[in-house]
């Protein structure tokens, strides 16, 4: 595992919010990041983005129906379910790739009813993938400047040359994405190509790419998926420092109910496309529809 400047350790910190053993698996060994307790009420500042009464569908199916939710800022927002309840759906409808029939969506204290997925970046939304999205022939390096791409001003032919303005502007960048480069602890990794990389180290600097944006909102859909025990603690550590960092506001996908528990603020669960839930990691597993969600029940 990674060793440096993080600042909790994953045995540190409050204690365990619960039985997190109670949806699923429990290593045992309150190895899981913490985060520190916020209290019953957890408020951790004004609306960022709400969603109010959104439905999507598909056809005759229908993948969201009638939700309503908000992300405040500087929270770590989870959003959980079964297979097939409508979270990647969620995700896609707030970062604009898929546009809703029903429904208001609020970012930054504007509204909007429909975004393409460019301006969703542009207004500040980041997101990663369930299946990583990098370009596996670039480097690290190069993969994470690819995430200053909004964020540059000089036109195509300036950059070609890579001259006057147009080269302090790509010093000035690439000092950024160093910058990340050291946060997420992959400087040994920075010039290899990432197609080659172990898939845990691929997700970090798919993590990276997002964080050069400086986003505002950052969405991750199931970033654990697919890692080891160990891997799954460093990415936990990374997702706790960049909340406490850089303020980003967090709102993620995960189906390791330990790490959920463990690492989110508030919990919304969808079921069938239809919000079951919505309260603090305590509220929401000690619920029994959650649980019935989870566990199945008899008919």
């Amino acid at each position: 595992m990674d060793s440096g400047p993080h600042s909790r350790s994953l045995s540190s910190g409050r204690a365990s919010r619960g039985p997190v053993g109670s949806f699923g698996r429990n290593d045992g060994d309150g190895s899981h990041a913490v985060r520190a307790p916020k209290g019953p009420d957890i408020v951790a500042g004004e609306v960022l983005l709400s969603l109010e009464n959104v439905s999507l569908s598909f056809g005759g199916v229908k993948a969201i129906s009638d939700v309503s939710f908000d992300v405040r800022k500087g929270e770590i927002r989870a959003i959980i379910g079964p297979n097939g309840a409508g979270k990647t759906s969620m995700l896609n409808v707030i970062n604009g790739f898929y546009q809703p029939q029903r429904g208001r969506i609020t970012f930054k204290g504007r509204t909007r009813s429909k975004m393409r997925p460019y301006d969703a970046a542009r207004g500040g939304i980041a997101r990663t993938f369930q299946n990583v999205a990098l370009f596996k022939g670039m480097t690290a390096l190069d993969n994470i400047m690819a995430g200053r791409t909004l964020k540059m001003h000089r036109g195509f032919f300036w950059q070609l040359l890579r001259v006057g303005p147009a080269l302090k502007e790509e010093v000035e960048h690439r000092h950024r994405v160093e910058e990340i480069i050291d946060f997420l602890k992959i400087q040994h990794i920075r010039k290899i190509v990432v197609g080659k990389l172990p898939y845990g180290l691929q997700k970090r600097v798919e993590l990276g790419r997002a964080l050069a944006m400086e986003p505002d909102l950052l969405l991750l859909d199931e970033p654990m998926a697919g890692m080891n025990l160990e891997e799954k603690e460093d990415m936990s550590r990374f997702i706790l420092d960049v909340s406490d960092h850089y303020g980003t506001t967090i709102a993620l996908i995960e189906h390791d109910m330990g790490v959920v528990m463990d690492l989110s603020d508030r919990v919304l669960v969808l079921d069938h496309g239809i919000k079951i839930a919505d309260g603090s990691p305590n509220e929401v597993q000690s619920n029994q529809a959650v649980i019935d969600a989870y566990l199945g029940v008899s008919h």
